[in-house]
């Protein structure tokens, strides 16, 4: 079995479906996002998140680096990504936590222990496991084999995704998911490129092959003014999606929240072009839904 890179592993969850959740985040997403607030997910490797505010200056990251990677040159740390190999010495040396390592290599038996902890509270708020990412999807064989594990358990299970993926992982984990937690980000492939950098044909085929598989489905709607919060554009997922028979949808307002995590890793954030929606924007959309027939809206997550 597949070991995979894990970001973080969220226990006590409220947003990532029904009740009380764990929800697992793998590392790796195909999407880039000009919105994302996980942007330590994006990679299938290990990556060094350093946050200057808490570094002293001390220099005990660039003795510990046996890679030479690590230098202070006119007051501030640098590090080669380069010469880099992420072996976390750097991360252990540091005493005020001002340098952390995104990813954990988990097995299947390691998640699972984790996930047991927390059955109690599951049927006790009518909760379970979500698995997410970025992209859960990009590990069939430990997602399959994970969501097979709650179903032995009589966990809930739910499966937040772009959709981009192969029909066969959908159709293999399909049987184990009681929901599919969704997301459409344009309706429009052009626009859904130019925001994500890869289109949505193949997203928009898995969501109609699991609608006409019976699956349940939980549409995901992040809105993103300067991005994707074209009115008309929105109004053509909704028909889309009534067509399919789903009738629930989270619209999920853009925040800045994570745009920390981009300075961490010392990446461009292209975060002064988008903004919240207005609520009078958040209402009309709203009202497009309800008007297509969908009997569960919700703001937010």
């Amino acid at each position: 079995m597949e070991n995979a890179l894990i970001s973080n592993i969220q226990r006590f969850s409220t947003k990532d479906g029904d009740g009380i959740r764990t929800t697992v985040f793998f590392k790796g997403c195909p999407l880039r996002c000009k919105w994302c607030h996980n942007p330590e997910t994006h990679k299938t490797d290990y990556e060094i998140m350093y946050n200057r505010e808490n570094c002293t200056l001390c220099g005990r990251c660039v003795t510990a680096c046996p890679q030479g990677a690590i230098s202070i040159e006119n007051g501030e740390v640098k590090t080669d990504k380069s010469k880099c190999d992420h072996c976390a010495k750097c991360t252990d040396a540091c005493y005020y936590n001002a340098r952390e390592i995104s990813g954990k290599s988990l097995s299947f038996d390691e998640i699972c222990d984790i996930i047991r902890r927390d059955t109690a509270f599951y049927s006790e708020s009518g909760g379970g496991v979500t698995f997410s990412g970025g992209e859960c999807t990009m590990f069939p064989k430990l997602l399959t084999a994970l969501l097979k594990y709650c179903k032995s358990m009589h966990i809930h299970t739910a499966v937040d995704t772009s959709g981009f993926a192969p029909w066969e992982v959908f159709e293999a984990i399909l049987p184990y998911t009681d929901v599919f937690l969704y997301d459409i980000k344009a309706f429009s492939s052009t626009l859904h490129e130019s925001i994500t950098l890869v289109p949505n044909h193949l997203i928009l085929s898995n969501l109609e092959k699991l609608a006409k598989a019976g699956a349940d489905i939980n549409l995901r709607l992040p809105v993103i003014e300067g991005c994707n919060a074209d009115l008309d554009d929105i109004e053509k997922t909704a028909v889309f999606c009534k067509d399919l028979g789903i009738r629930r949808v989270n619209i999920l307002p853009y925040h800045d929240m994570g745009k920390y995590k981009y300075t961490k890793l010392a990446v461009p954030y292209d975060g002064n072009s988008m903004s919240t929606p207005s609520d009078e924007k958040l209402e009309s959309i709203k009202e497009i839904f309800k008007k297509h027939s969908f009997t569960h809206i919700k703001i937010g997550g």
